[in-house]
């Protein structure tokens, strides 16, 4: 009697064991691979492609920047000059005013003590309006530098289908580049020819 009692509890427990089982087991629905579902939208990896080069082989060999650079050096030598001509001639002046102080009337002193107050202003006025200048002069040739490189490497990706073409830097966050990538010295060289090309006309 107690066997045929415990019939109808191993029956449900089997019955409830199958439709746990179906429940969640069931065949998932076919779906479109994701690739597929943005087909079109997304290239293949394989079809991406990126290019450098160094910055500092440009700096050193491309002639133009190397030209741009000894003409910043000498507006900046220039710009010296003239201030160290300026404080020289006030230094006169100075020296002027001392060798007349013991005979200096009060009114004399004044006029001479108004006069250094302007001379220093000038000074000032004059050192900055130059270094701001010079500045300017340098963020100019930096952007006509870019502008030239930017150019260049339009004509030059034409064929070569790079998506993205960019510089390397010794101080840069790129810790790994592949060589067979690096279009330094085609670039350089282009720069080169446009520069020489552009020279002699």
């Amino acid at each position: 009697m107690r066997n045929i009692a415990v019939v109808p509890g191993l029956l449900a427990l089997i019955l409830t064991g199958v439709l746990f089982y179906m429940q969640f087991h069931k065949t998932p629905a076919t779906h479109e691979p994701a690739a597929a579902q943005v087909s079109g939208t997304v290239p293949p990896s394989g079809n991406f492609r990126v290019a450098y080069f160094n910055m500092d082989s440009v700096e050193t060999r491309y002639q133009y920047f190397k030209d741009v650079v000894d003409q910043l050096k000498s507006r900046e030598n220039e710009m010296n000059a003239e201030l160290s001509s300026m404080e020289k001639g006030y230094q006169k002046k100075i020296s002027e005013w001392q060798k007349k102080a013991p005979t200096m009337t009060q009114t004399e002193g004044e006029q001479a003590q108004q006069e250094y107050a302007q001379m220093q202003q000038n000074f000032q006025m004059r050192k900055q309006s130059l270094q701001e200048a010079l500045l300017k002069h340098n963020e100019d040739m930096k952007t006509d530098i870019r502008k030239k490189i930017e150019d260049f490497l339009k004509k030059f990706n034409k064929d070569k289908g790079y998506n993205y073409i960019i510089s390397y830097e010794a101080n840069s966050s790129v810790y790994y580049k592949d060589s067979t990538n690096n279009i330094t010295d085609e670039l350089i060289a282009g720069l080169n020819a446009d520069y020489k090309g552009k020279t002699k006309k």
